[in-house]
């Protein structure tokens, strides 16, 4: 079930304000305040249905998982503007990924919640870790970024600008902004282990092909095209280190502990970003573990690779 909160008047980084600003969110597992608290962050074209009926991570979140919904408080956000029952933003352009984790830390404080056992996301759900992260420093014990950076390298921002031309200038903007990302998502070696060239002569396509097509029509029927280009928008606004601040000044007396998650493979965050970010939290004296998912898969491994994901998560949700 979906509930709502609403900001009365909130003012973002630019100095717009917006009245009755939504953040939708979802609980799951034991009611809240009464068990440990795991606040799980969505991918791109995600949303807060973590597990359940048509739950996007069941293999890792649920009864006896790795996250085990009998031990935990589950709590999920809908990233504002990503388009479920409508909830988008009026200027998206107004708003940074930084603005989106202050009015997350807002929704908390409504719910009357202080603290986390862990913060949990992929992605762009990964890189709101990190916003939460230097923002609140004290918030929870653990945070898990997965295919994640704590910024738009000039890679993402590569991307994220293509995405932006298809998503405005193409006569069927959904349909190819998502063939070219699915490209991105994954890895070429799974693309080859997949298809193996193989040609579909009914269709007269290679079945690549048709897979991408698959990907392209399957994101018009459940998502809307303003609610693409303003997370196409946030991802790129990935930055911890904006208004003047440094890594190492985010995080100087942080008590909890990181969990770096990498994919080998990933060609949208590449693991050696997230080696970099790990060995600067250990020069600083931050508690860090850094781990690599090993997949042919990609960027979407940590969606696939559910046991791998499991072995890592589970030591650190065992009480």
């Amino acid at each position: 079930m979906i509930h709502n909160l609403q900001h009365p008047n909130f003012v973002t980084s630019s100095g717009q304000a917006f009245t009755a600003l939504s953040l939708q969110y979802q609980t799951f597992g034991l009611p809240l305040g009464e068990a440990p608290i795991v606040l799980i962050l969505h991918s791109l074209t995600g949303n807060a249905q973590i597990c359940g009926a048509g739950g996007w991570w069941n293999d890792v979140v649920g009864p006896h998982r790795a996250i085990d919904t009998e031990n935990y408080t589950i709590l999920a956000f809908n990233i504002p503007g990503n388009g479920v029952e409508q909830n988008l933003l009026e200027v998206p352009e107004a708003f940074h990924l930084g603005d989106i984790a202050r009015l997350m830390l807002w929704g908390l404080k409504s719910l009357n919640i202080q603290n986390l056992f862990a913060v949990v996301g992929g992605s762009i759900g990964g890189g709101l870790v990190w916003e939460l992260a230097a923002q609140r420093p004290d918030l929870a014990q653990h945070w898990i970024p997965i295919a994640a950076d704590w910024k738009a390298t000039d890679w993402l921002l590569a991307h994220t600008y293509l995405q932006k031309n298809i998503l405005e200038n193409s006569d069927d903007p959904l349909f190819l902004a998502r063939i070219n990302a699915m490209i991105t998502y994954r890895h070429p070696r799974s693309f080859k282990s997949r298809f193996k060239r193989s040609f579909n002569l009914e269709k007269q396509k290679f079945n690549i092909e048709s897979w991408l097509d698959h990907h392209g029509t399957r994101i018009k029927e459940r998502f809307l095209l303003d609610a693409y280009k303003c997370m196409n928008h946030l991802l790129c606004t990935l930055d911890i280190e904006r208004d003047g601040k440094s890594f190492e000044s985010c995080f100087t007396g942080l008590e909890g502990s990181f969990h770096l998650i990498a994919i080998d493979t990933d060609l949208f965050f590449f693991p050696e970003e997230d080696q970099q970010s790990a060995n600067e939290l250990k020069r600083m004296g931050v508690a860090v573990q850094y781990h690599e998912i090993q997949s042919d898969h990609g960027h979407d491994a940590f969606l696939i690779e559910s046991q791998q994901v499991h072995k890592i998560l589970a030591p650190i949700f065992k009480q």
